[in-house]
């Protein structure tokens, strides 16, 4: 624990941010386990409307800096081959 009080309160956002990054993320990789399983499936409607739902949620990870710009459009751009391949 610090000796400072601005460092006390340093590690008191340091554990808030954690935590929401940690749900943002774990939002993202939910919805992505989702869509593989709808592209599996082979569900084009559903799976259209949710991957534009998970183009958002990366958009606004990386507007809130969970994630990084290119992370961000590297996970849409595989995840748009994925959904082109479908049968």
């Amino acid at each position: 624990m610090a000796n400072i009080k601005g460092g006390e309160k340093r590690a008191r956002q340091a554990i808030k941010r954690r935590q929401k990054n940690r749900s943002e993320r774990s939002a993202i990789h939910t919805m992505q386990r989702t869509l593989l399983t709808l592209i599996a499936a082979g569900d084009k409607e559903k799976t259209r409307l949710l991957f534009r739902e998970y183009c958002s949620l990366l958009d606004k990870a990386v507007k809130h800096g969970v994630l990084m710009g290119n992370t961000g459009d590297r996970k849409k751009s595989r995840m748009a081959t994925k959904l082109a391949g479908m049968k």
